[in-house]
């Protein structure tokens, strides 16, 4: 009986944590050679670049210049999202000596730095609905 009630107990619980969906949409691709890879961050810790840090990361097709993403599951909070195009597939943004990109990339808000990526703050959105499209043109 006790085990019953620890069952519903935390039943309940998960019940009251809401999860949201992020649908992302990256457009203007070049062409269609390898994949757009994507990492969504829920901090700054390992923005933007940090696989290891990423709340999720995923890849995807290039379909008529474009491929769309959806995350499902994802908490109510702030979120931040890089991408690049992975024209190679080699699984990194590939850069020349000075470090420059060779490859398209962009972040969530269309977010920009100066002489580097953005910060997480600049690109930072917020999830508070049950489904939030982002875009992110290259």
């Amino acid at each position: 009986m006790k085990l019953l009630i620890l069952f519903f107990s935390v039943f309940i619980m998960m019940q009251d944590q809401p999860c949201a969906e992020i649908k992302l949409e990256v457009t203007n691709v070049k062409n269609s050679q390898g994949v757009v890879r994507v990492l969504l961050f829920d901090g700054e810790n390992g923005f933007p670049n940090d696989p290891k840090k990423a709340f999720k990361s995923a890849s995807g097709e290039i379909i008529n210049n474009k491929v769309t993403f959806t995350f499902k599951g994802i908490p109510k909070g702030a979120y931040a999202i890089s991408v690049f195009h992975d024209s190679q597939n080699l699984g990194y943004l590939r850069t020349n000596i000075l470090g420059i990109p060779k490859d398209d990339y962009g972040f969530s808000n269309n977010a920009s730095g100066h002489f580097g990526p953005p910060s997480f703050e600049k690109a930072k959105f917020r999830v508070n609905k049950e489904q939030v499209d982002v875009r992110v043109r290259f």
